[in-house]
């Protein structure tokens, strides 16, 4: 029996829950205050109801927040590695009640929720690994007696702004490098899915007093647009890290941007696509694919959205996806036979519900799927639209939901113009066995996103690869490879170490 108040209550969480953490005053008071609530998507049901942050929150948040940089760049890289470290073992030990939070919050089934939490577990893992990898480089200074080279610094106080498909990963790739680099972080995470935010800052504030270094990591969820605002607005954050629509990315470039000298990190929509040519395994493919587009209820920025299949294949590979699609199992993530479970809530339906009507009334044809499940709660069918033209709208445009438009195609030219002609440019795929097909795919005149997979779905991450992409999705990295580098701000060094100047043959001392 699941039991929500129990869950709720091993975390930490009240009926009534503050959203806000700071250091100087701890969680604030949710007397007087206005709330707004949690809804658990799985029956549309009240989880808790939220003390939303104030703009006096804000404030105190962030004046406390640069004070505690100001101590905490100071702290050696591998000890700031080693707190990391510890928030990690922390979600670790209390994965199986963080998995039952994360399901309440998104809707996602236990299985999905673990393995989100299990991403958070690998990034502190990897970020203290990275915090004694911080590396610069020596130069070859071209004056006698001089040494030459560049290091990395805190760049101050990041802002991290989050979205509800991953309410603890995208935290944790952002959050962990920032705080290994020497930065504060003030976490604003999206309303939709406030408990895990607050489940997870229960665990951070244990890991801080453990290692004496409270106010590194903060919480401000305001639900008002205009307090969060705030975030973007005030130049004491000097990073603005921010996950969600490539709309809201444009207003946060614009408003950081608009300070010089202050930084914003984008990752934004995808409308990822995959070929499938004449000699891919269509039954791999199928099954890639379906995982693809149908894992999380579509709620991936890396969910396939558009399936561009070689015109001999597609009738045998739309036939695959058929029987694929329809053995998997939709319904409340908390029984243990589910797969998928809801969207988000009634408003993603109600887009999930309009892209299928604008494809069907511009002559694609509903193949499996389709429809809004009649039961409490915001399911939805998983849905193959075959016949699907590039220049559509409703193609063009990420809808976060388990659709996949099916484009036939001709030859391989045809197919990678199809492919890059969106405005975004986040995952790709193409499932072939032509060797020549990939390696095209793979060039320079291939696909034009930051992540290519080659006979796989476009979703997963490896927390060891830089995760982002190109075009309306921002430019921006996160989580492995060099991606540190984007929280921190490069300084190029030169010591004199010959005792001479350049002017010393005509200034008499």
């Amino acid at each position: 029996m699941f039991d929500t108040q129990e869950i709720l209550a091993r975390c930490g969480i009240e009926p009534v829950q503050s959203g806000t953490y700071g250091v100087q005053s701890g969680w604030a008071p949710t007397a007087g205050r206005a709330t707004f609530e949690a809804i658990c998507p799985a029956d549309g049901k009240l989880s808790a109801h939220i003390a939303g942050s104030t703009a006096e929150d804000f404030q105190a948040i962030l004046a406390a927040s640069v004070a505690a940089q100001q101590r905490w760049r100071m702290v050696p890289a591998p000890r700031r590695g080693e707190f990391v470290r510890r928030i990690g073992e922390l979600v670790e030990d209390n994965l199986a009640a963080l998995a039952a939070i994360v399901m309440l919050d998104t809707g996602k089934s236990v299985m999905e929720a673990k393995g989100e939490l299990k991403e958070v577990v690998d990034m502190a893992t990897l970020a203290a690994g990275q915090s004694r990898m911080l590396y610069g480089f020596t130069q070859q200074s071209q004056r006698a007696k001089h040494r030459m080279y560049d290091q990395w610094l805190p760049v101050g106080v990041v802002g991290i702004i989050s979205a509800y498909n991953f309410p603890a990963a995208v935290w944790a790739q952002n959050g962990f490098l920032s705080v290994i680099g020497g930065n504060t972080v003030i976490w604003k995470p999206s309303p939709k899915v406030p408990l895990t935010a607050i489940a997870l800052q229960h665990l951070v504030n244990q890991a801080a007093k453990e290692f004496d270094c409270e106010g590194v990591f903060t919480l401000f969820m305001p639900e008002d647009n205009d307090v969060a605002e705030l975030l973007l607005t005030d130049t004491r954050v000097a990073l603005v890290s921010f996950t969600g629509s490539s709309h809201v990315g444009r207003k946060v470039a614009n408003v950081v941007g608009s300070t010089l000298g202050r930084r914003y990190l984008l990752e934004c929509s995808g409308n990822n696509g995959c070929i499938v040519d004449e000699t891919a395994d269509l039954k791999l493919a199928a099954r890639a694919l379906t995982f693809g587009a149908v894992g999380t209820t579509g709620q991936r920025c890396t969910s396939t959205r558009r399936v561009i299949a070689h015109r001999s294949i597609v009738d045998e590979l739309v036939a695959l996806l058929k029987q694929s699609f329809e053995q998997v199992r939709v319904g409340d993530p908390r029984e243990a036979d589910t797969l998928v479970g809801p969207l988000i809530d009634r408003v993603a339906v109600g887009q999930f519900e309009a892209a299928i009507l604008s494809a069907v009334a511009q002559g694609g044809k509903v193949a499996c799927g389709g429809k809004r499940i009649d039961r409490p709660g915001y399911y939805v069918q998983p849905t193959i639209v075959v016949d699907a033209k590039p220049d559509w709208q409703c193609v063009q445009h990420e809808t976060f939901a388990p659709i996949v438009y099916v484009i036939p195609y001709e030859t391989l030219d045809e197919a990678i113009r199809i492919h890059n002609e969106v405005p975004q440019g986040l995952a790709s795929g193409i499932h072939s066995t032509n060797l020549m097909n990939i390696e095209t795919f793979l060039s320079a005149a291939g696909s034009d996103c930051g992540i290519v997979r080659v006979n796989m779905g476009t979703t997963g991450a490896d927390v060891g690869a830089a995760f982002g992409g190109e075009k309306e999705t921002g430019g921006g990295r996160t989580a492995g490879s060099d991606a540190w580098k984007g929280y921190m701000r490069r300084q190029s060094v030169c010591v004199n170490w010959s005792g001479e100047s350049a002017w010393d043959s005509r200034i008499e001392l």
